[in-house]
C-alpha cells in the first residue's frame, strides 16, 4: 500500500531548530526520516515527533564520517519512497581564538557544517532532479554576512552554505526542484553550550525561539522562496544592519560580542 503522506528527512533533527523544522512537517502532514549523532535523544526526539501524527523513521548517524553519510542517504532510498522535502540542518559550532582552538574541532564544523551538507545535497537532489520534483532548505545563517572573529571557521562554513544554495538555485531555475537557504540569528538551542560561548555576550543575550524560526523557514521553504532572515524582529534588523554597515564596523560589533570572556561567567 502506497504510504498517504509525502516524506521529509531532517538531519540534526534531535534538538533546536532541526527538531521543530521535523516536529512542524509531521503538523503539516509529512512522514519523516531524521538523523542525529546521539541515538538516545534522537528517540526521544521521535517519540515527541510521533505524538503529532505521521510515520518517524529515526536513523542515528555521525554525519562527520563519509561512511555514516553514505549509510543514512541509502538507509533513506532503502524505504523506497520519494523524498518531498529535505532539510539539511546538521551543523556545530566552536568558539575561541582559531590559534587557540583545537584543530579536530575546528576540522569537526567543516566536516559537519560543509562536507556532509554537500554529500547529502549531491545525492538528494539528483534523485529530487531525475523526479523533478522537490524542495532542499539549508540551514545557515546571519553569521554568514558578517567576519567570524572567535568563530572564524564556523562563520565561514555558513558563508559557504550561504553561497553554495545560492548557486544551486540559479542552476536548478526553472526545474521542479527548489533550493531555500534559512538564515537564523542567536537562537534558543544547546548551540552556544556545545560551542563553549556560555561565557560570551552572545552567549548570554536574548536569544529566538526555535519555533518561530523554523515555521518561517517551512513558510519560505513552501512559498519557494530563495532565502528567510528567520526569528525576531530584532535578527532581521541585524541581517539588514550587517548589509550597510562598513566592514570594520561589523567586524568590531562582532568581536564585541563573540569574544571569549566578553559576558559573565555562568555558576
Amino acid at each position: 500500500m502506497t504510504p498517504a503522506n509525502p516524506l521529509a528527512v531532517v538531519t540534526g533533527a534531535s534538538s533546536g531548530i532541526g527538531f521543530e523544522l521535523a516536529r512542524q512537517l509531521a503538523v503539516r502532514g509529512f512522514d519523516l526520516v531524521i538523523t542525529a549523532d546521539d541515538h538516545d535523544r534522537l528517540n526521544e526526539a521521535a517519540v515527541q515527533i510521533r505524538m503529532e501524527g505521521g510515520q518517524v523513521t529515526a536513523i542515528a548517524a555521525d554525519l562527520r564520517r563519509f561512511e555514516e553519510a553514505e549509510h543514512f542517504y541509502d538507509a533513506v532510498r532503502g524505504t523506497s519512497r520519494q523524498v518531498a522535502v529535505v532539510a539539511l540542518n546538521a551543523g556545530v559550532g566552536r568558539g575561541g581564538s582559531f590559534l587557540k582552538t583545537e584543530l579536530a574541532d575546528e576540522l569537526e564544523i567543516i566536516d559537519l557544517n560543509v562536507r556532509a551538507t554537500v554529500l547529502l545535497a549531491k545525492r538528494f537532489l539528483s534523485d529530487m532532479a531525475d523526479a523533478d520534483e522537490g524542495r532542499v532548505l539549508v540551514t545557515s545563517s546571519i553569521a554568514s554576512t558578517m567576519p567570524g572573529f572567535f568563530q572564524a571557521v564556523y562563520n565561514a562554513s555558513k558563508s559557504f552554505l550561504q553561497s553554495f544554495a545560492q548557486a544551486l538555485q540559479t542552476e536548478l531555475k526553472g526545474s521542479g526542484v527548489s533550493v531555500t537557504a534559512l538564515m537564523p540569528g542567536p537562537t534558543g538551542t544547546d548551540f552556544f553550550h556545545r560551542a563553549d560561548m556560555d561565557d560570551t555576550k552572545v552567549g548570554q543575550q536574548q536569544k529566538d525561539d526555535p519555533v518561530r524560526v523554523a515555521e518561517q523557514g517551512l513558510d519560505a521553504l513552501f512559498a519557494g522562496k530563495d532565502k528567510v532572515v528567520a526569528g525576531s524582529p530584532k535578527t532581521k534588523a541585524q541581517e539588514l544592519v550587517n548589509k550597510v554597515l562598513p566592514d570594520k564596523a561589523k567586524a568590531k560589533a562582532h568581536r564585541k560580542m563573540a569574544e571569549p570572556g566578553s559576558g559573565e561567567a555562568r555558576s
